[in-house]
């Protein structure tokens, strides 16, 4: 099965420090009806873009890379027959009706750390 990276963009992370439950409840249901779906590989919630940190060659500045009105508030990776299917799972996104919206990929390779060797 292919898997898909779906970047969620929005003003800012719906997971800052001074988020509510209320404001939680809709990313989390959706997060758990795609686990619950069995498409879930991976998802993280990303820190409030004023905790970014860009590299350009060799100067590191404060803030994003690129500044936008919408920012990468998080990303997950899905597994999906194909892209019509991660579309539609993508489409569920609560930032998608709340003023943001997603992108999906379709994931070319990659590789998970893998646990320490007890021994």
């Amino acid at each position: 099965m292919a898997q898909y990276a779906i970047l969620i963009y929005a003003n800012d992370s719906a997971h800052g420090a001074n988020a509510t439950a209320e404001e939680l409840e809709p990313h989390d249901r959706h997060a758990e009806e795609v686990v619950k779906s069995g498409a879930m590989v991976a998802a993280f919630a990303l820190h409030p873009v004023a905790t970014a940190t860009s590299i350009r060659g060799d100067v590191v500045t404060d803030g994003p890379f690129i500044d936008a009105k919408e920012v990468v508030a998080g990303f997950c990776v899905i597994e999906a027959p194909d892209l019509d299917a991660a579309l539609e799972i993508a489409r569920r996104n609560p930032a998608t009706q709340q003023g943001g919206g997603v992108e999906v990929r379709p994931v070319d390779s990659g590789f998970v750390k893998a646990p320490p060797v007890e021994g």
